[in-house]
């Protein structure tokens, strides 16, 4: 009687499913060095300063896919190299605003003080402080009654094309001709303003109200593009189960529709406003230049901060010292400075409002 054996099976190799990687340093110890090769041209060279971070960022980008290639095979290193063009377009994006915001607050600074919040350009006797006063008040009545015609007007066009007019041929114009207003130049709103208020009231016609006109010009797609995008979010069940017990749909549209968009509308909003809260030129046009205070919209010209930095900047006046900066340039910085302060505040509030509002979701 024979006993057979199975036969014994050798171990296959081990099969590794992970792929082997860079060191976690790896990143920044390329960075140091392609800092270091890109300083070498500056110092030995003589070239720009300018040219160190382009050609460290170059060095960088060449140097960590190719030792990612050689450790993580060619997929690694197409990560490696597009991670790295991302970051470096970033750098490109955020750079040029670091230094705006840097040079703003540097220049402009300085300039800031209770009398330059708190007193006007007119002057009584030549010793008397000036400030931006009647400029921060010409901007900010002539931006709310902007808001006051735009905002209306571009909720109920964004709700007619999503509510009432789908598909329908006057919606389709209107969406035409909402895209071009996106396009037109600030000065051509300020030419139609312009030539209204000169038509009906008179060739000597400046006033802050038609600003607001002009600047309403700008909104109106802002908040039409805005609150349609918003509209188009909220579920159809929500609707349909408020016609399913019977609400009326205008009804519908105000305890239901509305309401479950209002951050995203709110936010719109808000953006609009702090898109032409910064325009020159349809202001200079008809609202016109004045040094004292005018509160009230519907009568006399009014000055608004872009108008007041400009012409600062044109007519800077004689400084003190020989060398020393011009006074008006001391104030187009401050008023520069306030303007950014401003429409930051608006992009921050429009950001809480948008998270106070926005729907509430559940796991």
């Amino acid at each position: 009687m024979s006993i057979s054996t199975a036969p014994i099976r050798t171990s296959p190799d081990a099969v590794s499913f992970t792929q082997a990687k860079l060191p976690r340093l790896a990143p920044a110890l390329v960075a140091v060095v392609a800092i270091a090769a890109g300083a070498l041209p500056v110092l030995i060279l003589g070239w720009a300063v300018v040219a160190w971070p382009l050609l460290a960022g170059v060095v960088f980008l060449v140097a960590l896919p190719s030792w990612a290639r050689v450790v993580e095979g060619r997929r690694g290193a197409t990560d490696r190299l597009m991670t790295g063009l991302v970051w470096s377009a970033c750098a490109v994006a955020i750079v040029p605003l670091v230094s705006l915001l840097w040079t703003v607050v540097e220049r402009g600074a300085p300039a800031i003080s209770s009398t330059f919040l708190t007193y006007s350009m007119y002057r009584t006797d030549l010793d008397q402080e000036v400030g931006i006063y009647h400029a921060l008040i010409g901007t900010l009545l002539i931006t709310l009654f902007a808001a006051l015609i735009s905002v209306p007007v571009g909720i109920m066009a964004a709700i007619y094309l999503i509510e009432y007019g789908k598909g329908s041929r006057l919606a389709g114009w209107i969406t035409f001709l909402v895209d071009v207003m996106t396009g037109i130049p600030s000065i051509v709103a300020g030419l139609f303003a312009f030539s209204l208020f000169i038509l009906v009231f008179g060739p000597s016609t400046r006033v802050g109200i038609g600003g607001s006109v002009a600047l309403s010009l700008l909104m109106i797609p802002v908040v039409v593009r805005s609150t349609e995008e918003m509209l188009r979010l909220v579920p159809a069940d929500l609707r349909e189960a408020a016609y399913a017990l019977g609400v009326p749909k205008w009804r519908t549209i105000v305890r239901v529709v509305l309401p479950t968009a209002l951050g995203g509308i709110v936010t719109g909003v808000t953006l609009a406003i702090a898109r032409v809260v910064g325009e020159t030129a349809p202001l200079l046009l008809i609202a016109g230049l004045t040094t004292r205070t005018n509160v009230n919209v519907f009568s006399e010209r009014m000055t608004t901060l872009p108008v007041l930095i400009y012409t600062q900047n044109a007519n800077p006046g004689i400084a003190e010292t020989p060398g020393g900066t011009p006074p008006g340039i001391e104030i187009a910085w401050g008023g520069a400075l306030v303007l950014i302060v401003i429409v930051m505040v608006l992009n921050l509030v429009a950001r809480i409002i948008g998270k106070i509002f926005a729907p509430k979701t559940g796991r």
